[in-house]
């Protein structure tokens, strides 16, 4: 008697246990849900502000055109502002190759040289 009473306390321990972890796999997929839910959210507003940004830009550089239009002719304002577009872009764009050029190849030459010292230091100190 005490065998059978055993047995089904271990199978209920045993049955409780797979609820449990059930029930756990459905908590970790529902907050993993919701987690997906809030990230997606959030990833689409990002984009959304920086559609945003990039039209507001672009009306900033329309009144400054507007603006220069004042005082010069419309087809003149543009080109100011279309030059100074292309110098800033030309500016950026030089300063960019500099930091590319200074970063390439992307080789840690120092420590590959510490490395090569040390290796001989152990290689003749051991001789």
């Amino acid at each position: 008697m005490n065998g059978v009473g055993l047995s089904g306390a271990a199978r209920r321990v045993a049955d409780h246990a797979r609820s449990f972890v059930r029930l756990e796999l459905q908590l970790a997929a529902a907050e993993l849900k919701q987690k997906v839910v809030a990230l997606a959210a959030g990833i689409a507003l990002v984009v959304l502000a920086g559609v945003l940004l990039l039209f507001g830009l672009a009306f900033a550089l329309a009144a400054a055109a507007a603006a220069i239009a004042t005082s010069v002719s419309v087809w003149l304002a543009l080109l100011i502002v279309f030059g100074g577009l292309f110098l800033v872009a030309g500016a950026l764009g030089v300063v960019g190759l500099v930091l590319l050029r200074r970063g390439a190849p992307p080789v840690p030459k120092q420590a590959i040289a510490e490395a090569r010292l040390t290796t001989e230091a152990l290689k003749n100190g051991h001789k």
